[in-house]
């Protein structure tokens, strides 16, 4: 079995409620092995046959059925993983600085709202399907942040801070099969 990482957009936030306790025994009712989360914004890893499309569907529908709610899932290999964490392109001391955009699909920025909303020190870089975002002065208060959703177009994403990014990663790691 390969080992996969499962994010979860938009979980915990804005009314939405997914246990991990719960979220785990699902993924455990769909077969998955070596089941764990990670924080309580719907991250977790798991070992599987099949691939990332089809897994994300498959949890996609037993979340709609047990929570009521259609929650977006982008599921990515033990491999991908490692890659975004090793590509971020902003050196930085504190991991809560940087985040980590995942895109379902290959992302466009709007250069004219980027520009516009940006503090002096904030950056975005794509790097591949992933966007990142530098925010030294933090996510609190950034109308960048606030709004990344209206400046990332064309595609579905969900965000996490390089702390989490590099946890996943480590994760995967510690994983059968990784």
């Amino acid at each position: 079995m390969a080992v996969f990482v499962a994010l979860l957009r938009g979980v915990n936030v804005g009314g939405v409620k997914v246990e991990m306790a719960r979220l785990r025994a699902l993924a455990e009712g769909l077969g998955w092995g070596d089941v764990r989360s990670y924080i309580a914004s719907g991250n977790v890893v798991f070992s599987a046959e099949g691939d990332p499309a089809e897994l994300a569907k498959a949890l996609e529908a037993a979340i709609a059925a047990e929570f009521g709610r259609a929650v977006p899932v982008l599921v990515l290999t033990a491999g991908e993983m490692r890659k975004v964490a090793q590509n971020c392109p902003f050196e930085v001391e504190s991991g809560n600085k940087v985040h980590c955009f995942f895109c379902w699909e290959t992302p466009r920025i709007d250069e004219a709202r980027y520009r516009e909303l940006k503090r002096e020190s904030e950056a975005l870089q794509v790097v591949g399907r992933h966007v990142w975002m530098l925010h030294p002065e933090g996510m609190a208060g950034s109308r960048l942040g606030e709004r990344i959703g209206r400046v990332v177009e064309g595609t579905e994403l969900t965000g996490r801070n390089l702390n989490t990014v590099r946890k996943l990663a480590g994760m995967v790691d510690a994983g059968a099969g990784a």
